[in-house]
């Protein structure tokens, strides 16, 4: 199974306001809430399954769906609850080396990137690993240059990428989490920090109708799929 005892989280609120009820919300087949326990029902990796809720509809309706089911504290239920306070409440009620988040709202995730994370997480020491997005684009921040030298413009393979949090894939050590917040130091990027790649198709993260939208056009394009690609004959 692995060196380190792993637990996976599902962090999932009843109540939203910029997609209302979005857990419980149809995309495509079947709520969104089941598309990361589909992924993680049967996977080997973990020593558990949990949906961490403060909802007893949700987490019975994710019990039935063969999770186990963590109510966390009401006080820590409203949208400007942190991963900070709810992971360390979690973390506190649950014996593991590694907790894994598996974000409901990254529905294009696939197996084998859990499976990747987790052989990343499994054969490394670090404190926090975040799943990012690699992007070779040129960027700006406060109106300067990040990533490039406007005076030597470079073909975009070759320029340096950024790398932005995408939170679909979040493994925080257990023991560094509960002592840095209880030191008063924010755990969330914490200790040694490893970065995992995520791949382009499966980044979006569901804030607005119009991430949606793109997540369940991402979805119904790999079910339609046929694998053979097709040009125009010249």
């Amino acid at each position: 199974m692995g060196k380190y005892k792993l637990i996976a989280m599902i962090p999932a609120r009843l109540g939203s306001k910029r997609i209302p009820k979005k857990n419980i919300r149809f995309m495509l087949d079947k709520p969104l809430i089941k598309y990361p326990i589909d992924l993680l029902l049967g996977n080997k990796c973990f020593e558990s399954i949990w949906i961490n809720t403060e909802s007893e509809e949700l987490g019975n309706l994710c019990k039935n769906m063969g999770i186990l089911f963590y109510k966390r504290p009401q006080e820590l239920a409203t949208d400007k609850t942190t991963n900070r306070e709810f992971v360390y409440d979690f973390l506190k009620h649950h014996d593991c080396d590694y907790v894994v988040m598996v974000n409901p709202t990254s529905p294009a995730l696939k197996k084998e990137t859990i499976d990747k994370f987790v052989e990343f997480v499994q054969g490394n020491d670090y404190d926090t690993v975040l799943s990012v997005n690699s992007i070779k684009t040129v960027t700006f921040f406060d109106d300067k240059p990040v990533n490039f030298n406007p005076n030597e413009m470079l073909p975009s393979q070759l320029l340096s990428p950024i790398k932005p949090v995408v939170w679909a894939l979040t493994a925080w050590k257990r023991k560094t989490f509960i002592s840095l917040q209880e030191k008063g130091i924010c755990p969330v990027f914490g200790g040694k920090i490893g970065l995992f790649d995520i791949p382009e198709d499966e980044c979006v993260d569901l804030d607005t109708e119009e991430d949606w939208t793109i997540a369940e056009a991402i979805l119904k394009a790999r079910k339609e799929k046929q694998g053979s690609v097709r040009y125009v004959e010249l």
